[in-house]
């Protein structure tokens, strides 16, 4: 079994899109969304979910108001100033806490207790392609970093369980804690660049960082025909840093209609040349694993 994750430097590269057009042409894989912030490959996929589960976030205090003494010394320990006077009580705002706990173990009057935040839930889902694992952060959560983690592993577990060739995942953009973990063990990094200046910038940044993890990689411009000046750049880019290209996909608004329909561009339109193009480029991936399993 042999993990690809998607990346791009920055949002709004067509990311979401070549993943699930991949995923559309893959057998016995399983899919994945790593992207718990902002995830939207299920408004393509269209899962129907069979497992729900909770993921516990990060530590938020709260105040017994019975059993505080107003006593203030919580006031003084809190790095964050998380906890304020309010009307006569002590009140601890959930989005400056940072979850350190140091209140609770200060509080002479055992006033403060602390519980993780349950407002963050994980799925496991059927769809037309296969098997979905995907989840949802609610508005200002925290470890993103260990959803994405929590997520990949039940995706692993179900390829080798059903004896599936591949996971495909669908990571976020940037380079911060969640892109970190979608690399993170993965086998193979498909990345995906827009020819603009903020998208060849932050795909030098994504590259740097998979570069650092010794995963092999490869990549695709999308939208290369925007551009002309830009994608030399990142041709040239890329072949300096010895990255293979496997396809540059033109700019197409059938990517729209597509999307407008809940459809792959492969299931749209399948004659075109983005689709064609992304055949292409899910037959270079898989030669390429080949090549790498030895």
């Amino acid at each position: 079994m042999k993990e690809i994750t998607i990346l791009s430097g920055k949002g709004g590269t067509g990311k979401t899109s070549i993943t699930a057009a991949l995923a559309s042409l893959a057998e016995k894989a399983v899919l994945c969304d790593n992207d718990v912030d902002a995830a939207d490959l299920h408004l393509i996929l269209k899962p129907v979910i069979q497992e729900e589960h909770i993921f516990e976030g990060a530590w938020v205090a709260q105040i017994d108001q019975k059993s505080c003494t107003l006593c203030g010394i919580c006031i003084d320990h809190c790095r964050f100033n998380a906890i304020h006077r309010n009307d006569g009580s002590f009140q601890i705002n959930p989005f400056q806490c940072e979850g350190c706990r140091l209140c609770e173990r200060t509080c002479p009057a055992g006033a403060i207790h602390s519980k993780r935040s349950d407002k963050n839930s994980w799925y496991i889902s059927d769809t037309r392609f296969g098997t979905f694992v995907h989840a949802r952060m609610a508005a200002g959560e925290e470890n993103s970093g260990k959803l994405v983690s929590l997520v990949r592993s039940e995706a692993k577990k179900i390829a080798q369980k059903n004896n599936l060739d591949f996971v495909i995942s669908d990571g976020p953009p940037g380079i911060g804690c969640s892109a970190i973990s979608s690399i993170t063990g993965s086998d193979f990094v498909l990345l995906v660049i827009e020819p603009s200046k903020s998208g060849l910038h932050d795909a030098k940044r994504v590259s740097e960082l998979v570069e650092s993890f010794k995963i092999p990689m490869a990549a695709i411009i999308n939208k290369y025909d925007l551009n002309a000046e830009i994608t030399a750049e990142t041709e040239t880019f890329l072949e300096e840093q010895k990255i293979p290209l496997l396809a540059k996909i033109p700019f197409d608004k059938k990517f729209v209609e597509a999307m407008i329909e809940g459809k792959t561009i492969v299931e749209f339109s399948n004659e075109s040349d983005p689709a064609t193009l992304i055949k292409s480029v899910w037959e270079q991936l898989v030669k390429l694993l080949a090549e790498i399993s030895g």
